[in-house]
């Protein structure tokens, strides 16, 4: 299995506030062989968890579809 490679972009939707959270739109795109694109609705404490969270999720998607074409 190669390794997944991926950036992100993190837009505001509704900012977090003193202690609660925000809401996040996670733009992930991957490297080849995972070119993909992928949205994601993510709610974090900032843009900077919400693009970690963006990147996770994408990683578990790619090696998933490594893994059925196998």
């Amino acid at each position: 299995m190669q390794r997944v490679l991926a950036q992100a972009t993190v837009d505001t939707i509704l900012p977090s506030g003193g202690f609660g959270l925000g809401r996040y739109k996670v733009e992930v795109w991957g490297k080849e062989p995972h070119d993909y694109v992928r949205h994601y609705e993510i709610q974090a404490k900032s843009d900077t968890l919400a693009a970690q969270e963006g990147i996770g999720r994408f990683v578990e998607e790619m090696e998933q579809l490594d893994l059925k074409e196998d």
